[in-house]
């Protein structure tokens, strides 16, 4: 999903949802399901292919030098403790060709968990094979597994291919909401007015 999720990619680093999704899987043309798929979770030996589909992501939302994040730092947010995401893979013939990464959220006004799309990216020569719909689907369930009210992601405005799948699945943009972020130097000059790494108390407002 990085910056932002894709269709092929989502946002943040997504194929976006930061968008992704797997582009061109409403073509047409569109090649046949992928015989021998599994869609399972991720493991830790997975990271190093987790970490080229990363960069292809990035690659697919026009940003090749926007990831900062090592395997290493995969591996921890996966499965360190308290790691703080989550993932599925599509893998045929015992290669990962595609990834769905995850991590949950909160609604205050449905009272439930959901699940957020970070990206959702398919290897080049893989796409079109439908592994993005199965990566998708297998997300829809793990979220409805944990109670969840609703599975959601970026997308790139530009990401036509991907707005036309997300479409079909059923899912629908909200007009009227606007991503805001704070980050790198705007981030640790809020963070600073309340005090800094480990401070104690509220900030007193401005």
């Amino acid at each position: 999903m990085g910056e932002a999720p894709q269709v092929g990619a989502p946002q943040g680093g997504q194929t976006p949802p930061g968008g992704a999704a797997e582009p061109g899987s409403d073509d047409p043309a569109r090649r046949p399901e992928a015989a021998g798929r599994v869609v399972r979770p991720a493991r830790p030996e997975d990271v190093a292919a987790l970490d080229g589909l990363v960069r292809r992501l990035a690659l697919d939302e026009r940003e090749p030098d926007a990831v900062e994040a090592s395997p290493d730092d995969l591996r921890r947010a996966l499965f360190g403790d308290g790691a703080v995401a989550g993932c599925l893979v599509a893998e045929v013939g015992g290669e990962v060709v595609g990834m769905a990464l995850w991590w949950t959220t909160y609604s205050t006004w449905r009272g439930r968990p959901g699940v957020w799309l970070e990206d959702l990216v398919v290897r080049p020569d893989e796409r079109g094979r439908g592994h993005g719909r199965a990566l998708l689907e297998a997300l829809a369930l793990e979220c409805s597994r944990r109670g969840g009210a609703r599975l959601e992601w970026s997308v790139l405005d530009w990401n036509e291919p991907a707005r036309g799948f997300y479409a079909a699945l059923g899912a629908s943009p909200l007009e009227d909401w606007t991503t805001w972020r704070l980050d790198r130097d705007a981030l640790a000059a809020l963070a600073g007015r309340a005090g800094g790494p480990g401070a104690t108390g509220t900030a007193a407002p401005a």
